[in-house]
């Protein structure tokens, strides 16, 4: 429960500062245009901080962690979150700089988005073996 915790509160610090760059980044800038900055602070709010606050809640009721999947789930969602996150950022830069990435970030970008969804799926199959074994139980 402890790592899910910290793993929640170092996306909330992550998300914080990806927020503080985008405001400042453009500011220096003076880049008054739509930018991918901005979704990397609220996929980091949303999908890391949030959802391992939630799977705290999911660890207190069904101890998730000691599924046989869970080591493999936390380490290709976080692996798959970083990477996503870190592609919007780097096409947000891109757009604020003028630079123009195009087709190998959205490839990029791409990758990082099946690699995430690997991880969700993994969740919901670790998430499910224990609701199941939790209704076995009863």
């Amino acid at each position: 429960m402890k790592k899910l915790m910290n793993t929640a509160f170092i996306y909330a610090i992550i998300a914080l500062a990806s927020g503080v760059f985008y405001r400042e980044f453009t500011r220096m800038s003076n880049y008054t245009g739509k930018t991918s900055l901005a979704v990397a602070h609220v996929h980091l709010l949303a999908l890391g901080s949030l959802m391992f606050l939630i799977l705290v809640l999911f660890e207190k009721a069904f101890k998730i962690t000691k599924n046989k999947f869970f080591s493999k789930f936390y380490i290709i969602y976080n692996a798959g979150l970083v990477f996503m996150t870190g592609m919007f950022m780097w096409r947000g830069v891109d757009q604020v700089l003028g630079l123009n990435g195009g087709a190998m970030i959205s490839g990029i970008a791409g990758l990082s988005h099946i690699i995430f969804t690997v991880g969700i799926i993994m969740m919901f199959i670790v998430l499910r073996n224990e609701v199941i074994k939790a209704e076995e139980v009863k």
